[in-house]
């Protein structure tokens, strides 16, 4: 539609330029956070897989490993950018965000369990320890953003 789209809610009209969004929503910050948590989240698992320890990954780990911090990311983007749209539905926001994700995690798992026949206790292990450091680099970021608006 050009440079912004009309949004209707219940009878009002609000056009949102996107080119305004995307300087006012600071999400061009959280990309470099982004790539160095999942560096530094890599590092341990690449070297695992040089090492003798190579059991202890699941086959399709790096899968896994992709979708979960890709995940991650569209969850922080989608929740800072409605924060910055509306703050009063900001929490709302973020509940609906959290339960996509938890039921979008839960449906790779079970199509990866049943399509890759893992070892279950590493695979559940890989996975929540993936899933609870891309949730604190989530919380880290959202309370981060929270911050800031309660100085304002």
């Amino acid at each position: 539609m050009g440079n912004g789209d009309i949004i209707t809610h219940r009878g009002f009209y609000i056009t949102v330029h996107r080119d305004q969004i995307c300087k006012k929503l600071k999400v061009y910050h959280y990309l470099p956070l982004y790539i160095l948590f999942v560096a530094i989240v890599a590092v341990p698992p690449l070297l695992l897989t040089h090492s003798a320890y190579s059991n202890l990954l699941v086959s399709g780990f790096w899968a896994v490993f992709a979708f979960l911090s890709g995940l991650t990311m569209m969850v922080v983007i989608a929740v800072v950018t409605a924060q910055q749209i509306n703050a009063e539905r900001g929490a709302q926001a973020f509940l609906i965000a959290t339960t996509v994700k938890i039921l979008t995690c839960l449906v790779f798992a079970l199509i990866f369990i049943l399509k890759m026949k893992p070892d279950k206790y590493i695979f559940v292990g890989n996975f929540f320890v993936i899933y609870l450091l891309n949730t604190a680099f989530e919380i880290y970021c959202l309370l981060r953003n929270l911050r800031n608006q309660n100085l304002r």
